[in-house]
């Protein structure tokens, strides 16, 4: 079926394939506030093969909630067309999140130290590290099968904002790669210390030196994260969190809610000539739009796609 489907455009850019599209296909404003996809009642296989149809890389963001097994993995590659690209969020746990306790694996959640038992979220220092070090185990297995069909972008490791350049966060970061192996991973901090003036070539050094793709973020002002455009890896990934600044750390509403954003078209222009230098400094780019309220996110990244191919960028056949 896979080799049957069609594929959104792979653009050239000085040589690299840049590939546009969304932080999430199935976002419910987006399904039933729109008519973006042909009918409501599209069955989820049809509903992914038609936004494929349409771009060539997407995030998968239910995995951040709940993990992934390998059968849903399976059934993503079997609906999609053999070059498209699916990013996957890392389990929450992973990246010293807050996590549900009802999300851990059943055997996993019996391994919560007593004193966190009850506890409305559980975190990776409420388990033993040998739990912690089996969730890797069982997250990495899990997308194994869209790595062997060809089919991974990468691993999403989003820090939280508390996750700060010290000591131990940078030895966690160095291990990644003991956890994870050979598949490819991308880094997004929210801590804007990461890449601030004094730490910035020290960070950009350590995800270099360990083969993780910094993520690049077009964000709200309010975050202070800044726009640090470099590639520490053949791939380079772009997330457009929108510019809010009011939605970004609001409590109590929806992810669309916070990134309820529409880019303007001088706003994405900017990105034309960031988008060709991360091309000289990596082989291929994903500009994956975070701002998935309704369909402004597959607007614009169907807006950026446009604007790249009007400044010269040839599509891949």
């Amino acid at each position: 079926m896979a080799g049957e489907l069609a594929l959104g455009p792979v653009l050239d850019v000085v040589g690299a394939e840049v590939r546009m599209g969304t932080c999430s296909w199935t976002d419910p404003t987006l399904v039933k506030e729109t008519d973006w996809y042909p009918k409501r009642s599209m069955s989820a296989a049809d509903r992914l093969a038609y936004y494929a149809a349409s771009f060539s890389v997407v995030e998968a963001d239910s995995t951040y909630y709940f993990p992934p097994s390998p059968e849903l993995a399976r059934s993503w590659v079997e609906r999609t067309p053999d070059d498209f690209r699916m990013n996957v969020k890392a389990y929450s746990l992973l990246t010293q999140h807050p996590t549900r306790p009802d999300s851990l694996w059943e055997d996993l959640r019996q391994e919560v130290l007593p004193e966190f038992l009850g506890k409305r979220n559980v975190y990776a220092h409420h388990l033993p590290p040998e739990a912690v070090d089996e969730a890797w185990e069982r997250f990495g297995h899990a997308v194994r099968p869209l790595y062997a069909g060809g089919r991974l972008g990468a691993v999403l490791l989003q820090y939280p904002q508390w996750f700060t350049p010290k000591k131990a966060n940078r030895s966690e970061l160095e291990r990644i790669r003991d956890r994870l192996g050979d598949l490819p991973v991308c880094v997004e901090f929210r801590s804007p210390s990461w890449l601030g003036k004094d730490d910035r070539d020290r960070t950009l050094g350590l995800l270099a030196d360990h083969g993780l793709a910094l993520v690049v973020v077009d964000a709200p002002p309010a975050s202070g994260l800044p726009v640090v455009v470099a590639a520490t890896s053949s791939l380079a990934v772009v997330r457009f969190h929108g510019r809010a600044d009011d939605n970004w750390d609001k409590r109590g509403i929806t992810a669309a809610e916070r990134f309820r954003y529409l880019y303007g078209e001088e706003e994405l222009r900017q990105w034309v000539r960031r988008v060709e230098r991360l091309a000289e400094e990596s082989r291929e780019i994903h500009l994956l739009m975070n701002n998935c309220y309704q369909d402004y996110g597959v607007r614009n990244a169907a807006d950026l796609g446009r604007l790249l191919a009007e400044a010269g960028a040839g599509e891949r056949t």
